[in-house]
């Protein structure tokens, strides 16, 4: 399988309660002597009121939201396949928040 790329949506195994999510790939590509770990943020169409949630249309996606206090390191091996791609708008506003978050701005 081909390596996830920045600003891609995929179906992650997220091993939590078994549930397979969408989630924005949000790091950059990894080299072959990186570990092979890929920061994600995860949708949830289950919302919860937050400035750390960041409401994004995407194609292959309900209506939901994506929580950047969600950003986790996956597996390679837990990708299972890619949904569509967000604009570079979307990932801006995104990174926006993840830097909010993080206190990086």
């Amino acid at each position: 399988m081909r390596q996830p790329i920045r600003g891609e949506l995929w179906w992650v195994d997220l091993g939590i309660a078994g549930k397979v999510r969408p989630v924005a790939v949000v790091s950059a590509a990894i080299a072959s002597d990186d570990y092979a770990l890929v920061a994600t943020v995860p949708h949830t169409t289950s919302e919860h009121p937050s400035q750390y949630a960041v409401r994004l249309k995407a194609a292959g996606l309900k209506d939901g939201t994506f929580n950047v206090q969600g950003v986790a390191p996956v597996p390679l091996s837990k990708f299972l396949r890619p949904i569509s791609t967000l604009s570079t708008e979307q990932m801006e506003t995104l990174d926006q928040a993840i830097k909010r978050w993080l206190c990086l701005d």
